[in-house]
């Protein structure tokens, strides 16, 4: 019983691999028959949007917005570290709540507080833009 088992496995891979290759396309037919380069660029990606270096926490990072630049410093210094920590840094929330000495929920009641806040404040700048 087991050898025919064994057995059907093995034709039903061997039909399963004559399949595959009868599918599959070489990678020189491709290149050959369509002459698409082997790398293309896309002008989204030349045309560069306007840099904000910013530095939370010792650490620099890149925002391309200048509202969200001007309503993070707009936040108490606190407010923006948790902001860095949740969602630059990756820490949990209960790592952050360690490190101000303080719970998970009390860390997370201040993150959703600072994101209120960074929404308060995005809406005032985007009316006066307007």
């Amino acid at each position: 019983m087991l050898q025919t088992v064994i057995r059907y496995a093995a034709i039903n891979a061997w039909r399963d691999r004559i399949r595959r290759r009868q599918r599959e396309i070489s990678f020189e037919y491709l290149t050959e028959e369509k002459f698409y380069p082997f790398s293309t660029s896309d002008k989204y990606f030349i045309a560069p949007y306007k840099q904000y270096p910013v530095t939370i926490c010792g650490q620099t990072i890149i925002l391309t917005n200048g509202e969200l630049v001007a309503a993070l410093f707009s936040l108490p210094e606190k407010k923006r570290e948790i902001i860095y920590l949740y969602f630059f840094g990756h820490y949990t929330q209960q790592e952050i709540g360690e490190m101000y000495g303080r719970c998970r929920s009390t860390a997370w009641h201040h993150i959703h507080s600072a994101l209120q806040m960074l929404h308060e404040e995005m809406k005032v700048l985007l009316h006066e833009d307007s």
